[in-house]
């Protein structure tokens, strides 16, 4: 098995989990499918999966609202570079995931096209807009996947039963915030006055700041244009939480308030709700901003999981 990273941090976190694992740090767009495969131990054609992630930071809801960004981010087209490598090793099956805009952007249709040139089943469900809360993931949030095979169709993995926060951090077993010893729970972040003030007024679990009094409104709340509702809101105990994102550990980002607890989920905590098991690593070597980064960005590994069964099955 191998991966291709191209973050220092990202890639020594990944080799901290994954030992196992050969990792590449180096550009996607340096590394050819000869170079792969010999690394990996593997001739062309012989590999069971090629899954990919490529950046879609130019695909997100906020970039194509507006379209003239969209369009120029040079970031969309290492869409290509999959696919490139797709042809190069010349994998039994390829897995590919994104945000849900890039299933509409004509370059997701060149994309399935090719494959489909190069032998790969392709049909109406091959490429799929998925919530992961479907799928046993305690968190509501939307990703395009791709699956194709060169034996036939893949299939659509079985949905599972919803998996609430309670059940989540319950099942953790996590020491209250400060006594731990996990330096991803444990951080207490220093707020101003008013701020505490405001998360210890929004009503638990699941309350919002649209019932804080008058006096507790921040200025860039007030008016016509008050911005995202979810700010400053609180999880619901028996219910999925928000999108993880990297402003995950920050209650003016999101819905990111505890459901009982004054204060932001921990970091631990978001990991916890993407389905990273309880002891996996995260570096926070520079800084806690860029571990919660990695957090916020990854792909729910119980979403993938179930997935991936559907391709081990077709190998």
């Amino acid at each position: 098995m191998g991966g291709v990273e191209l973050v220092p941090l990202a890639a020594k976190t990944y080799q901290k989990n994954h030992p196992e694992v050969i990792c590449i740090q180096q550009d996607i767009r340096e590394v050819s499918g000869r170079d792969l495969l010999k690394k990996v131990g593997e001739k062309k054609g012989q590999l069971d999966l090629l899954a990919g992630c490529p950046p879609c930071q130019g695909f997100s809801t906020l970039r194509t609202r507006n379209r003239s960004l969209s369009v120029d981010d040079n970031r969309n087209d290492l869409l290509f570079e999959f696919l490139r490598l797709t042809r190069e090793i010349r994998p039994k099956s390829v897995m590919m995931e994104n945000v849900p805009a890039l299933a509409r952007d004509v370059r997701m249709q060149e994309f399935a096209d090719q494959l489909s040139k190069l032998g790969y089943f392709i049909d109406e469900n091959s490429v799929r807009i998925e919530n992961a809360a479907d799928y046993g993931v305690p968190q509501r949030r939307r990703r395009m996947i791709l699956l194709a095979s060169l034996s036939g169709r893949v299939g659509v993995a079985k949905k599972a039963d919803k998996v609430t926060v309670r059940k989540c951090l319950a099942d953790a077993k996590l020491h209250p915030v400060g006594f731990s010893k996990d330096p991803l729970h444990d951080h207490k972040p220093k707020r101003k006055p008013h701020v505490e003030e405001i998360i210890r007024s929004i009503p638990k679990n699941g309350g919002s700041r649209a019932s804080l009094p008058d006096h507790l409104v921040l200025d860039c709340h007030r008016g016509t244009n008050p911005g995202f509702k979810d700010v400053y809101g609180r999880m619901s105990w028996d219910d999925v939480a928000p999108t993880i994102t990297s402003g995950c550990g920050n209650p003016s980002k999101g819905r990111y308030l505890h459901p009982d607890e004054d204060r932001a989920i921990s970091l631990r905590e978001a990991a916890l709700l993407q389905t990273f098991p309880p002891d996996y690593f995260f570096d926070l070597s520079e800084g806690r901003g860029k571990a919660a980064l990695m957090i916020g960005n990854a792909l729910p590994p119980e979403f993938i999981r179930r997935h991936a069964e559907l391709v081990y099955r077709k190998a």
